[in-house]
């Protein structure tokens, strides 16, 4: 049985809609995307998140029951996957400090 305060690591990636000349903040529906992801923060399901420098990537700290579960709960993100694709999820076992 799935524990519902699982952690998972999730990354995402820049999809073929993305335009590589604008910033993050210009996207096409920035703010609908913005709003869905404060929308998870605020639910306790993503804990952290944020681009990695330098990459197309994206990572997610998540709290969920399951790889299912997230898959869902993501794929409802206005940006879809041709804006930004997840790429992997991946149970995760916090050993050093504390969220």
């Amino acid at each position: 049985m799935s524990s519902p305060n699982r952690l998972f690591v999730v990354t995402r990636t820049r999809g073929p809609a993305w335009d590589g000349s604008q910033a993050m903040e210009e996207q096409s529906d920035w703010p609908a995307h913005a709003a869905f992801m404060d929308a998870l923060v605020n639910d306790g399901f993503v804990l952290l998140g944020g681009p990695l420098d330098g990459t197309p990537e994206v990572l997610l700290i998540v709290r969920s029951s399951d790889a299912t579960s997230i898959e869902a709960r993501l794929s409802a993100d206005p940006w879809g996957q041709d804006m930004l694709r997840l790429t992997r999820i991946v149970a995760w076992t916090l050993r050093l400090g504390s969220l």
